[in-house]
């Protein structure tokens, strides 16, 4: 069976910035006949996330994430649908998902490797089990449960950077919905901060590409920050450490503002910002869901809900065609989207 898929074609450099075309298309086959315990599935959606510019590198600088190889097939989370099974526990037409999804149009997978998906819980948009459903809900709902310190009543002010990705999108509305009183979101345009305030209810936005970021967050934040959900690292959360409270908490989601650079993980904050952190007893520490897979599935039910009460609004900027993936790509990493990035392959 004839196939397309994409494949590592050039790395960008530990800190070169990457381009649509690191990325090639070709054509591929599988086999026309599957193994016991094997599923033929054909792709439906696949997710373009941050962290993947880690796996570009020969070196991902993580101990969980393994590096792209060039010209082999990427991967990640992706959806699809059976159209053939030999696996006891899927059929023909069941819909599934997987952290180690092929980006190409159709493959044969280990049926025991893959999540089947209820499309019910999410209202027939199964995208959403890449997002807001998804390992992305669940980083920004585990983040602000286990690392956040949220408590109903107490007043808190969240800070969140990257405001208006994915999982940012997502966190601040979290942070209100388990108790925190004021949410300001850090985005990169007037449409994105809009957004924020309009659709997804953050009390304000600050554009940090106008004006002074500092200035704007002592305006809107005046009791301080009690909790900040950080996407992106760099000079941005430094400002915002600089106006955290005592025995405050920083929830180290991401640093793609560090992404194209060669540094450690998580990167040490400058000298002056980090003596701030530990005069104010500010909790910096690493969080990664992956450890608290336990929580899934009630997390996941969760997420499920808040979307149809409406109460989690969600956004994504999707993106037909696997040709176009590379592209997706440089534009998620440029900032270029709303919400979260998803392919759509069609037949």
């Amino acid at each position: 069976m004839i196939i397309q898929r994409v494949v590592l074609s050039s790395r960008p450099g530990k800190n070169g910035v990457p381009v649509a075309e690191n990325f090639r298309l070709e054509q591929s086959a599988i086999a026309d006949t599957i193994q016991a315990g094997q599923v033929r599935v054909r792709t439906l959606y696949l997710s373009v996330d941050p962290y993947m510019r880690c796996r570009m590198n020969e070196d991902t600088g993580s101990d969980y994430l393994l590096p792209w190889q060039l010209s082999e097939v990427a991967d990640g989370g992706g959806i699809g649908v059976v159209e053939e099974s030999k696996h006891q526990n899927l059929a023909k037409g069941d819909f599934v998902t997987s952290f180690n999804w092929p980006w190409q149009t159709a493959a044969i997978l280990d049926g025991s490797l893959l999540q089947k998906l209820d499309p019910q819980l999410v209202s027939g948009r199964l995208s959403y089990f890449l997002g807001a459903a998804g390992i992305t809900g669940l980083t920004a709902l585990l983040g602000v449960k286990e690392k956040g310190h949220v408590a109903v009543g107490a007043g808190q002010t969240m800070v969140v950077s990257g405001a208006a990705g994915a999982c940012g999108s997502l966190a601040g509305q979290i942070g209100r919905l388990e108790g925190c009183s004021r949410v300001v979101g850090i985005a990169g345009t007037d449409e994105k901060c809009s957004i924020l305030v309009r659709e997804m209810g953050f009390d304000a936005a600050i554009n940090y590409k106008k004006g002074d970021v500092a200035e704007q967050l002592r305006e809107l934040c005046p009791g301080g920050v009690d909790v900040y959900f950080d996407n992106v690292g760099g000079d941005i959360s430094d400002t915002v450490i600089r106006q955290m409270n005592q025995n405050s908490h920083i929830i180290l989601c991401g640093q793609i503002s560090q992404y194209n650079k060669d540094v450690p993980y998580p990167p040490p904050l400058p000298p002056d910002i980090e003596k701030i952190r530990k005069e104010r007893n500010i909790t910096r520490e690493r969080f990664l869901v992956l450890n608290y897979m336990d929580k899934q599935e009630a997390s996941v039910l969760q997420l499920c809900q808040w979307i149809q009460e409406g109460k989690l609004k969600v956004r994504e900027t999707v993106v037909e065609g696997l040709a176009n993936i590379g592209a997706a790509f440089q534009s998620m990493m440029n900032g270029g989207n709303i919400g979260k990035q998803i392919v759509s392959i069609s037949k």
